[in-house]
């Protein structure tokens, strides 16, 4: 089984739910993260709390990245180059949701939506690539959602966003297997996080835990080099009947 120690990767919205559960797992392996959050305080307190609990001063750093803005993701990725001295994994994470009828949506709730789930993953992805390809062994690993194949009403633009992703994910798969680099998406049902205001607890026990998407990627980054899980559907396993 492949090794994790020293490993390093770069985790957009690794601050809180799905990508702080991610970060931490990976720090708990022995690789080292870059925690990527709009909020510079949150992702160097993420970052800090992950070097307290493992007791390697090295294991994380926080760095500010609105993941709308292309010269934010270009640097996300320097900073992480610079701190680290390589890239061996990008976790596409960053993600909200707003959910209205078309009609009532506005067009800046409709470009913050597409620009954060969608543009941001291409801008993230464009400034690592060279990296990835110089290791010669590198993951893409994108966050979508079931809602990337079953569409809902008043969920327009963050259906789009993940149908999207889906696409953009297969493509790039494509395109960058013969240069060492796998790419997969994992598309999660109902998680219990911030994301829709749920906290996890007594009635929401069913739904699944950040800790379970986490494991997945830790999954995925081990697997055998011959094979590519390149998507995964990950289900609540017993959801409340209807």
């Amino acid at each position: 089984m492949a090794t994790l120690e020293g490993r390093t990767a770069t985790v957009t919205g690794g601050n809180r739910g799905i990508g702080r559960a991610i970060a931490e797992s990976m720090v708990r392996a022995g690789m080292r993260v870059a925690v990527a959050s709009r909020t510079a305080e949150h992702a160097r307190d993420a970052a800090a709390a992950m070097c307290a609990s493992s007791g390697r001063a090295d294991a994380a750093v926080g760095i500010a990245c609105d993941v709308r803005s292309h010269g934010d993701c270009a640097r996300l990725i320097r900073e992480t180059a610079a701190a680290f001295g390589r890239i061996d994994v990008l976790v596409n994470n960053a993600g909200i949701g707003a959910f209205a009828p078309v009609e009532q949506m506005d067009a800046a709730t409709w470009n913050a939506v597409i620009e954060t789930n969608l543009s941001g993953v291409f801008y993230c992805t464009h400034e690592a690539i060279p990296h990835l390809r110089a290791r010669g062994d590198g993951w893409i690993i994108n966050i979508g959602s079931l809602a990337g194949k079953n569409a809902f009403p008043n969920g327009a633009a963050y259906n789009a966003s993940k149908f999207g992703l889906i696409g953009f994910s297969e493509a790039l798969m494509q395109e960058v297997r013969h240069d060492g680099i796998r790419v997969s998406y994992i598309m999660p049902g109902s998680v219990a996080t911030e994301f829709n205001n749920r906290t996890a607890g007594s009635d929401e026990d069913w739904r699944i835990a950040p800790e379970d998407v986490a494991q997945v990627v830790m999954d995925l980054l081990v697997f055998p080099s011959r094979s590519l899980p390149s998507r995964v559907e990950l289900r609540p396993s017993r959801p409340p009947r209807k």
